[in-house]
């Protein structure tokens, strides 16, 4: 685990969380793909609305803009998968804050799927928070 999380972890160790968590299933898709009545609650994760989608489109339950990387991150990894280590550890640090909105999605939606835009569906900003939300879930 990481130890940027591990007061995170700590927070969310009390029995109604605990209780909570044993059912969730957490997904991501690209704002592109098909929607299917399987995605659950969907959370758009990205600072900028997907380019040629329509607000109807995409049928979400929520932007969780505070959770996109910063645009100076954003804009320095600029999808290089030769960046991704380094762009997924200062990710995690600008994080390391929001365990109030990871409490929110992870005890207001049993079944989660994170909406991105990015091409690469192995190295986005999708990939690393399912990570962590999957950490929190203990999955």
């Amino acid at each position: 685990m990481n130890n940027d999380f591990i007061i995170l972890h700590k927070h969310f160790l009390s029995k109604e969380y605990t209780k909570a968590m044993k059912a969730r299933t957490i997904s991501i898709k690209r704002a592109y793909d098909t929607i299917s009545s399987q995605d659950g609650s969907r959370i758009l994760i990205d600072r900028l609305w997907p380019r040629g989608v329509s607000k109807e489109g995409l049928k979400l339950t929520d932007w969780e803009k505070e959770l996109s990387p910063s645009t100076e991150l954003r804009t320095w990894f600029n999808h290089d998968p030769l960046k991704w280590t380094e762009f997924k550890k200062r990710y995690k640090q600008e994080l390391k804050d929001k365990h109030d909105i990871f409490l929110k999605l992870l005890t207001d939606h049993p079944k989660l799927t994170l909406i991105y835009a990015a091409k690469d569906t192995e190295h986005n900003n999708a990939v690393v928070l399912k990570e962590i939300l999957e950490s929190l879930t203990n999955k």
